[in-house]
Parts: structure tokens; C-alpha cells; sequence
């Protein structure tokens, strides 16, 4: 088989945008930055935008979904999302062109296929319409990705097990996010169950469900406020390291920026 390609071009509360593929076809997972940064990421890395079979959407806030009328009805990709997400979709005034054709309806924890990827939805608590995170098998590979998590339950974690690759939100940082400036309802709607995952948290999931299953961790969806790469990828290096577990040897760790594509990731 083709070896599986990943690559994040935006990974925040700005937009957000991932790619999963082979050099023969990919998908993208949510479609919140534009269509022109979409082809000129995909170009500059050497990808086919014309080879995109699919988008899978997370949930309808407005940093996923952005361009998602577009890349369905304009260029005929088929939208894929629960049928919550896509009433959601429906009523955002984010969304331009309404999805008819490429309106595809998955549900969660139900398999289905797209060329040789297998495919699965599971449910992330969030404060939106719905929200998924999604497992993707290809061959013997695992790729999971799970992002704005306000909670994770026994669903996401049993899911997130196992894999060989995981995107993981790390939203932000306790103390950054408590003695920061945003009004105290916005701080408990971000540290709720239906909120986002913090720094601490999601480094204690890696560090207590980890197996030598488990090559590469990107964390995702930082907070341009409450957060920093360095001091999150030293939250979760620190926290690993207590288990024995070494970051660079054991599992490779990689902090997603928020606006700028990630490099090309060829996985085994």
C-alpha cells in the first residue's frame, strides 16, 4: 500500500484544516480557512487538490466548516458529518452555499469506506450541534483525531487506544486561562465538559493510555490566549517522562501552529 501522508494546514481557534492521504488520493478532516489557502497549502507540498474524495466534519462551529458549501457544491466533494452537524451546517450564517448534492450522512460508532480507508465517527462532548472525532484504519495503520474535547469520556478514550497516530486537542493552560483576561463566563464555558481539553489533561490521557503502538502525537487547536507551544509541549514531555516514557525515542510529539501549515508527515 501507499504509504499514508498527514499534514495540518491550520490548527485553531481561526480555522481549522487537516489532510490524511496517499500520493494517489486524501481527504481533508473540517474545512474552516479558504479555499485559495487550501490550494496553495496542498500545491506548495505537493498534493492534488484535485484528488480530494472527501471531507469529514467534526462539528458546525464556524473555525471548521467555513468553506464547506464550497468544497461541496463548487468542486463536487462529498461532505460527510452527522445529520446533527449538517442541520447545524444548514443554519450558519458562516456557510454560503447550501449542501444538496455532496450531502453525505454518517452515524456515529457505524463504519463506512472511502477507497481504502475505514472509517468511523465517535462522539466528542462540545457545546456545538453535535461533534465527532473520527478513527481512520488504512492497512495496519490507526489514525485518530480529536479535537475540541471537552471531556474525555470512555467513548473517546476507547477509541483514542491503540492507535499508531493521534491529533489531540491541547487548548490551553490552567494557569494562563485563570489569571488571563477573558470574562469568567468564557472561562467556565472553556474549562466545562462540553468546553476544551486542557494542556494537563490531555497530557495525563497520553501519559496513562500510551502503548509502543503509538508513534506520533500532534496536539491541536491551541489557544492564541491561553496557551504557547513550547510551554504545552513541555506540559506533556514532563508528564510522559514521569511514566518512563521518552518523547523523541518512544513516541514523536508535535505541537500543530495555529495559522500555519505543519510539515508533509509520511507515516509507517
Amino acid at each position: 500500500m501507499e504509504k499514508l501522508l498527514f499534514l495540518s494546514l491550520a490548527s485553531g481557534s481561526s480555522g481549522n484544516c487537516y489532510y490524511l492521504g496517499t500520493s494517489e488520493y486524501g481527504i481533508l478532516i473540517d474545512a474552516g480557512i479558504s479555499i485559495r489557502t487550501i490550494k496553495k497549502t496542498l500545491k506548495e507540498k505537493g498534493l492534488d487538490f484535485e484528488k480530494i474524495m472527501a471531507v469529514l466534519i467534526t462539528h458546525d462551529h464556524a473555525d471548521h466548516i467555513k468553506t464547506v458549501g464550497c468544497l461541496g457544491e463548487k468542486y463536487h466533494i462529498p461532505v460527510y458529518a452527522t445529520e446533527e452537524v449538517h442541520e447545524g451546517i444548514d443554519r450558519s450564517r458562516y456557510v454560503e452555499e447550501t449542501l444538496y448534492q455532496s450531502r453525505r450522512t454518517i452515524e456515529k460508532e457505524k463504519p463506512f469506506l472511502i477507497r481504502d480507508f475505514r472509517i468511523e465517527a465517535f462522539e466528542v462532548l462540545h457545546d456545538s450541534s453535535d461533534n465527532v472525532g473520527y478513527r481512520i484504519d488504512y492497512g495496519d495503520c490507526r489514525f485518530a483525531i480529536a479535537t475540541d474535547v471537552g471531556y474525555i469520556t470512555d467513548t473517546v478514550s476507547k477509541y483514542l487506544s491503540g492507535v499508531n497516530h493521534l491529533v489531540l486537542e491541547a487548548n490551553y493552560d490552567n494557569e494562563m486561562l485563570k489569571s488571563g483576561s477573558y470574562p469568567d463566563f468564557l472561562k467556565e464555558r472553556i474549562t466545562c465538559k462540553t468546553g476544551h481539553l486542557s494542556n494537563r489533561e490531555a497530557a495525563d490521557f497520553l501519559a496513562t493510555h500510551y502503548t509502543p503502538r503509538l508513534k506520533n502525537v500532534w496536539l491541536c487547536h491551541l489557544s492564541r490566549e491561553n496557551n504557547h507551544p513550547e510551554l504545552v509541549y513541555k506540559t506533556v514531555d514532563i508528564r510522559l517522562e514521569q511514566e518512563g516514557i521518552r518523547v523523541g525515542r518512544d513516541v514523536m510529539l508535535h505541537v500543530l501552529k495555529r495559522m500555519t501549515p505543519s510539515e508533509l508527515f509520511a507515516l509507517d
